[in-house]
């Protein structure tokens, strides 16, 4: 009796540590992201870039195409070269998606709050593609789309 009583709760052990595994994964991103959008929103890009992976395999896709993580970093400081063209980011219906143990997607929306004269408020949707490093978990692809605004 006592065998099939531990061998019953390792077998639940067993199943029960993916979905754990899984759930920690996906608040470290959720964490992850939400430090990027603070990073933002005090106006310092280097430390929102260091949400991506310090790579030149990170591809980044939005108006256009760009590899590398020092492309990625100087295309952000030439579209928001000031605080205010920066504006406040937020992200909403996040919602991640573990590949394996060390990947993952992650898609939601964007929401740029701007005065008109800084660029107009920006919205769209993202889809994300994490590593799991010794550093914690890093964007190594970036497929960003804004949605026109309605005027």
């Amino acid at each position: 009796m006592l065998r099939r009583l531990l061998l019953a709760f390792f077998c639940t052990a067993l199943v029960a540590l993916p979905a754990f595994a899984q759930s920690s994964d996906a608040e470290a991103i959720k964490q992850a992201m939400t430090k990027s959008a603070a990073d933002w929103n005090r106006g310092d890009l280097d430390a929102f870039a260091t949400s991506y992976k310090n790579s030149p395999d990170i591809l980044f896709i939005g108006h256009k195409i760009s590899h590398g993580y020092a492309g990625m970093l100087a295309g952000y400081k030439s579209a928001y070269p000031t605080p205010a063209k920066m504006g406040k980011l937020t992200f909403t219906d996040i919602e991640i998606q573990p590949l394996d143990a060390h990947f993952a997607t992650a898609t939601g929306w964007f929401h740029l709050l701007r005065s008109d004269a800084d660029g107009g408020n920006q919205n769209g949707y993202f889809l994300l593609v994490l590593e799991k490093t010794p550093q914690g978990w890093k964007i190594i692809r970036d497929d960003t789309t804004a949605v026109p605004s309605k005027k």
